[in-house]
């Protein structure tokens, strides 16, 4: 599958939508940015049952910041609208081979029961 440019209107749809969905903040400039792009783009054709997106942070710069994205490349993981991963840096494609294998293993109902439990001693 193709990657998917990500805009501010698009962009819950897509992560809403989805089961997964890898996201690449990135910006035309950034030399890092290019070197990751080919790599992404070579692993998204492999996973047909997950999106990978991008968010082109020059021209989407609200959607930047509303992720508080400081640094490019980052790429971001979504998992049922969860988010599991956000980390700037670009990789190998192992490495990101590697990445995709933890996410689909993932016992979601474990992630959701965490993320309830911090939200309960948040209160307390």
């Amino acid at each position: 599958m193709a990657t998917v440019n990500l805009t501010q209107e698009t962009f819950s749809d897509t992560v809403n939508d989805n089961d997964i969905v890898f996201i690449d903040f990135w910006a035309e400039w950034c030399g890092p940015c290019k070197n990751f792009a080919p790599i992404y783009d070579e692993v998204s054709e492999k996973h047909e049952d997950i999106v990978f997106a991008k968010v082109n942070t020059e021209e989407e710069q609200e959607l930047g910041a509303s992720f508080q994205i400081r640094s490019i490349p980052t790429l971001m993981i979504f998992r049922e609208k969860i988010i599991l991963y956000s980390q700037p840096g670009m990789m190998a494609g192992p490495q990101l081979d590697e990445l995709i294998e933890k996410v689909k293993q993932l016992d979601m109902d474990k992630v959701r029961a965490e993320i309830a439990e911090q939200e309960k001693q948040k209160q307390a």
